[in-house]
């Protein structure tokens, strides 16, 4: 697959951010021209991991979130968030849903099957103490 364009930035992980992420992101793929449902599939998903960051890797202090957009010709997009929060021991068990290290009452536990749900494709992947990243691929429709 042939790059089209790309964008990267971090921000810090803080709540107000996670709308900063998906008005970017938007703004960056409107030149693909998504349909609005693509393009809001997209944004939960984005959403998603951006909270995740948010809650989870950095939960007692604020750290750096990086996302990184491609596109590539035929359609489709590469989003990747990464972190350098405390990581995720066991990537297939977060996998689960309803699994959350966070407060029951306040997460369902329901991020990464959200993201998979909105997306073709979820990769995880997190090293303990060093942070997470994940890797979400959709193909857009073409019109």
């Amino acid at each position: 697959m042939k790059m089209l364009n790309q964008v990267k930035f971090t921000f810090a992980s803080r709540s107000v951010n996670e709308r900063f992420a998906r008005a970017a992101l938007a703004a960056f793929l409107a030149q693909a021209d998504p349909t609005v449902p693509q393009l809001a599939d997209i944004k939960t998903a984005v959403s998603e991991a951006v909270t995740n960051c948010i809650v989870h890797a950095y939960p007692d202090t604020v750290g750096p979130i990086t996302m990184t957009a491609v596109l590539y010709e035929g359609g489709t997009v590469r989003i990747t968030i990464t972190d350098r929060g405390v990581g995720i021991a066991d990537v297939a068990k977060a996998m689960e849903p309803m699994f959350t290290t966070g407060n029951p009452e306040e997460r369902a536990g329901l991020g990464f099957a959200v993201m998979q749900s909105f997306m073709d494709k979820v990769h995880v992947s997190s090293t303990p103490s060093r942070g997470t990243r994940v890797t979400m691929t959709k193909r857009l429709d073409t019109k």
